[in-house]
């Protein structure tokens, strides 16, 4: 029994410090990120949510606060940011046999999604493929509000579908 523990204990130390690296980064991925949640029969369901955050209003965010989206080349029609902008702005995937849930604030007949390129299926609202902002690094936060990045707009966007869009 000795000669086990002397041989395979140095083996064990290593996998687990492997594990242990691999598990603790203290970020939050963008999968932790965009509302995943477990329980749904088929798989996991990622919730939308309406909640108001300070300086913009009553907006979508998903199930851990963190503000969602909407690209304005994507026009309502398809999901335009992809690879490096992609990196940048995470967009809100359904898992595969996942469902996508009306939270608090939200019209369940607004909610759907559309085809990633990058693969996949990406959650929209009132047809606007939704993103979170790697910028955001706390629930609540709305860094990426009004910013023209990756070949065009970012706005939050209201439990209307309509984005908040700031007047001249």
């Amino acid at each position: 029994m000795a000669r086990f523990f002397t041989r395979c204990l140095p083996t064990a130390v290593l996998l687990l410090s492997a594990l242990l690296a691999a598990g603790c980064t203290g970020a939050a991925s963008s999968a932790e990120r965009t509302g995943g949640e477990t329980g749904s029969p088929g798989g996991q369901k990622v919730t939308i949510m309406a909640r108001p955050l300070s300086g913009v209003g009553t907006v979508l965010v998903d199930s851990q606060g963190y503000a969602l989206y909407m690209f304005q080349p994507d026009d309502r029609r398809s999901v335009t940011c992809t690879g490096a902008c992609a990196g940048t702005w995470p967009p809100v995937m359904v898992p595969a046999g996942g469902m996508v849930v009306a939270g608090p604030g939200v019209k369940d007949t607004l909610l759907g999604s559309a085809a990633d390129p990058d693969g996949g299926r990406v959650v929209t609202y009132d047809g606007w493929p939704l993103y979170t902002y790697t910028g955001d690094v706390s629930p609540g936060d709305t860094t990426g509000q009004n910013i023209d990045l990756n070949g065009g707009n970012w706005w939050v966007i209201r439990p209307s579908g309509q984005p908040l869009i700031p007047q001249p």
